[in-house]
């Protein structure tokens, strides 16, 4: 195979200006998963959109055929493309993906990061380094697992993505820990990163929701999009032991009304939120 690559720089751009942020984010969340089901390998962030990889042998001239986001009337996308001779993936990395440091008590890095006193020293390999929200989201949802007591409670990461919460969770003395997402590169980077940082109660699964079938959680971690919540919280609720605690994160602040009215309905009680940037975090109980 050709150490040839071709790199499409893409700009997003919201036609929606009272909230073009939020949207053009969202938008390239949404291209990156189209594209991500065509041969393209990498996706790094860019301060107007992101730059995908693909290798030139497996490029086609109908590559881009289909992509719905591309017409779509929401959003105005440009791209340009450049051939880069073997594409040193760790440089893109390293100037793209930014560690993540928690009260000083977690330290979420890559393995070029140096090492810092941290409590909780998590190291993973950030192979489609993407998203600075997802960092924020990220950064809350481990400010709630530090506060909590998770000794002995049977945990589920839901859209574990990287699997950083599973693994902070397992540090912090939850046991045993399922850890599931849809996505297969982020199932098996999941299991590489749950090896690289020595986890052994950890057992990644490749899906969704449907899994939860007959299962029983004292934690339920889950790190998603609002629709997916919304959509999914029924089954988190059924999967939750008496007393047992839910973790959300990965909407914004004008959510909170459709998160909280299906939390409250379906018999959870509020206990906290955290907020980030317009992102927020909240925390119930069974």
């Amino acid at each position: 195979m050709s150490n040839i690559y071709l790199g499409y720089n893409f700009t997003v751009t919201s036609k929606d200006q009272s909230n073009s942020e939020k949207t053009k984010q969202l938008g390239s969340e949404i291209l990156i998963a189209e594209l991500g089901e065509r041969p393209f390998e990498s996706f790094i962030e860019t301060e107007t959109g992101f730059i995908a990889y693909i290798q030139k042998e497996l490029w086609t001239e109908d590559i881009l055929n289909d992509i719905y986001l591309l017409d779509s009337p929401e959003f105005s996308i440009s791209y340009t493309i450049e051939e880069i001779d073997q594409v040193n993936w760790n440089e893109e990395w390293e100037k793209n993906f930014e560690p993540i440091d928690v009260d000083c008590k977690c330290h979420v890095r890559a393995p070029f990061h140096p090492k810092t006193n941290a409590q909780y020293d998590i190291v993973i390999e950030p192979k489609m380094s993407f998203g600075t929200g997802h960092h924020e989201t990220t950064h809350m949802m481990i400010q709630h697992l530090l506060e909590l007591n998770v000794t002995n409670l049977k945990t589920l990461d839901m859209g574990c993505g990287t699997a950083i919460l599973a693994i902070l969770a397992e540090m912090k003395g939850a046991k045993p820990i399922d850890a599931i997402d849809i996505d297969n590169w982020c199932y098996l980077n999941s299991i590489e990163n749950a090896e690289r940082n020595n986890c052994h109660e950890i057992t990644v699964y490749e899906g969704d929701a449907d899994l939860l079938k007959g299962m029983k959680y004292d934690l339920i971690i889950t790190n998603i999009n609002r629709n997916i919540l919304l959509n999914d919280m029924q089954q988190y609720v059924d999967c939750l032991n008496p007393n047992g605690i839910l973790l959300l994160s990965g909407f914004y602040t004008e959510d909170i009304p459709f998160i909280d009215a299906s939390c409250t309905e379906k018999g959870l009680t509020f206990v906290k939120k955290l907020e980030r940037n317009n992102w927020v975090s909240l925390k119930y109980v069974n």
